[in-house]
């Protein structure tokens, strides 16, 4: 079965991990699901902390 990885500094989609796993996000059964890993991320960081409103991973609170 393939699996399916986003990699965060080429911004592309691999199949079966090509590249150094601390560069990727994954697995993902799908190409689509990997194409939108940057969403989801962003999505549990805000559920994380609902403060973090652009979804980096940083608090907006002053």
């Amino acid at each position: 079965m393939t699996q399916y990885w986003y990699n965060v500094r080429t911004h592309q989609v691999e199949e079966d991990a090509m590249s150094d796993w601390t560069q990727l996000i994954g697995p993902y059964e799908t190409r689509e699901e990997a194409e939108h890993a940057l969403e989801k991320v962003k999505e549990r960081n805000r559920a994380w902390d609902p403060s973090d409103t652009d979804g980096d991973g940083w608090s907006d609170k002053d």
